[in-house]
């Protein structure tokens, strides 16, 4: 019995992907939802994944960096998409972001002076342009850019503690800007869109270290520090 059901599976699931790849990518495919994407706005979520960096710049050059230690975090949020004309459209995709980093600064031999954990719970908001290629079969590729801001739940700016009492103080709202490109796969019910995009910080987040408690030795040779990352999203409309 179980040598049966796994072969039906099997069938079930070769015959499936042979649809789908029938439909995206032979020279003669049914044509999926041909009239979806003329509609003057339409909504749609996305799932993904996320692995941020900070990038630092320096007042004078640092005998050692600071080192990050990325990990993978994950998305989730919906999209509103307006359609300009033909080829442009206008979205707006505000989500949840979750990501945490480890930061090791050099020159000290406590883990309590050296290490430093960066948990961020973000609200993001992106204000980007899609600008779509012409529509082959089932697939239609695309670029996507703009601009975002984004809040960081997680942020301690309030509070009074500083380096010297193991408290890394980050900023409550940032920018950046944002690239990428992706594609929009027409299935039968759906259109499923893949996409990576970059995200390049452009406001310092790093509060300072209180004066009142003597020269910093976490911040004062930061000039700034901003967050870079790659989200990947995997989108349904």
């Amino acid at each position: 019995m179980k040598k049966i059901v796994i072969l039906l599976l099997l069938v079930l699931t070769t015959n499936g992907y042979s649809q789908f790849a029938k439909n995206m990518f032979s020279k003669d495919p049914i044509i999926n939802l041909e009239n979806w994407q003329k509609q003057r706005l339409y909504f749609g979520y996305y799932l993904g994944f996320n692995s941020f960096d900070f990038k630092f710049d320096y007042k004078a050059p640092p005998t050692e960096d600071i080192q990050v230690k990325k990990t993978t975090g994950f998305n989730v949020g919906v999209v509103a998409d307006l359609r300009l004309q033909e080829y442009i459209n206008l979205r707006f995709e505000p989500g949840l972001y979750y990501t945490k980093r480890d930061l090791y600064f050099p020159n000290f031999t406590s883990e309590n002076d050296y290490f430093r954990e960066v948990n961020s719970t973000y609200i993001h908001f992106p204000l980007l342009l899609k600008f779509s290629a012409l529509r082959t079969g089932n697939i239609r590729p695309y670029l996507v850019g703009g601009m975002s801001t984004t809040l960081n739940l997680s942020s301690n700016a309030k509070s009074q503690d500083d380096n010297f009492q193991q408290k890394f103080r980050v900023k409550q709202w940032t920018a950046a800007y944002e690239l990428g490109f992706g594609v929009d796969l027409f299935t039968e019910y759906f259109i499923f869109s893949p996409s990576i995009r970059g995200m390049f910080g452009i406001s310092d987040e790093l509060i300072r270290d209180n004066p009142a408690n003597g020269p910093s030795p976490w911040t004062d040779n930061i000039d700034s520090m901003k967050s870079r990352a790659i989200l990947i999203n995997f989108t349904f409309h």
